[in-house]
């Protein structure tokens, strides 16, 4: 089985990546993870160039996510919540998936299943209280999984969550992101 994670926060050893940690020691499996912050992308350019093929015409380290995503049979999103919204690094991946959206909507092509089939985990840190902040990252990240052909996905939220190393002290949060590593992994 193959699993891949993305790392949106820019924080190295950050709330985001605690979790994230978490999830994958969850699995039992090797995960392949990128910290998107790390990568040399530009976000999308709606030039229209995967309209016709599917393909991005960009040439960057979108080449390598792509065929990640297309040969995974479970994908970890993980993302803090900046400002009611993933943050600049997992949007601008989020983005750049459209040329799965042109693939599958326009060309009605999507990702076949393979034998595992394709699950998704989402996880979302924010210092927001309210969850209407979290909310509206909860569904781009869904936007997402539907997009890339995650047809079955489990979210994690946790709010109040915003000082280094504050996902430590919540409650249930890491036990929570293990098991569910652990039913993604299933």
């Amino acid at each position: 089985m193959k699993i891949i994670a993305f790392n949106g926060s820019p924080r190295k050893e950050g709330n985001t990546e605690t979790l994230l940690g978490a999830a994958i020691k969850g699995t039992g499996h090797e995960v392949a993870t990128y910290r998107l912050n790390e990568m040399d992308f530009k976000p999308c350019q709606n030039c229209g160039g995967c309209e016709e093929t599917g393909l991005c015409i960009v040439k960057d380290d979108m080449e390598t996510l792509y065929e990640e995503i297309r040969s995974a049979d479970r994908i970890i999103l993980a993302s803090p919540v900046f400002f009611m919204a993933l943050s600049a690094q997992t949007k601008a991946m989020v983005d750049r998936c459209q040329a799965f959206w042109c693939d599958k909507y326009l060309l009605k092509r999507e990702i076949a299943p393979g034998p595992h089939g394709r699950k998704g985990l989402v996880l979302l840190v924010g210092g927001m209280e309210k969850e209407a902040g979290i909310a509206c990252a909860s569904k781009c990240a869904t936007a997402f999984m539907r997009t890339v052909s995650v047809p079955e996905h489990e979210a994690l939220k946790y709010m109040g969550v915003d000082a280094k190393g504050a996902i430590q002290k919540h409650a249930t949060a890491l036990a929570d992101a293990e098991a569910a590593g652990k039913r993604l992994a299933e």
